[in-house]
């Protein structure tokens, strides 16, 4: 995660596939809410939590801090300036 291309692939690709999926009717609105949901509360908070720890900006123990709405603010230069 140490080069900024690779982390905006991984944050924006699932993102783009879930809303395909749900474009071309393969989804109905609940497995894409059920989706939307683990994208922006789970998976989100993981990978940037994964790259703040390879940072060393943030502990390992501290990631799930991150699911806490506004705190990712607090990390906003490091996760998508760097």
């Amino acid at each position: 995660m140490k080069d900024l291309i690779i982390y905006y692939i991984f944050i924006l690709t699932p993102i783009g596939i879930i809303f395909w999926l749900k474009k071309v009717d393969l989804i109905g609105e609940k497995y894409f809410l059920v989706l939307f949901l683990f994208y922006a509360f789970i998976y989100r908070t993981y990978i940037d939590g994964k790259k703040l720890v390879e940072k060393n900006v943030l502990l390992k123990r501290n990631i799930w801090k991150l699911i806490i709405p506004g705190y990712r603010l607090k990390y906003l230069k490091e996760l998508y300036l760097k």
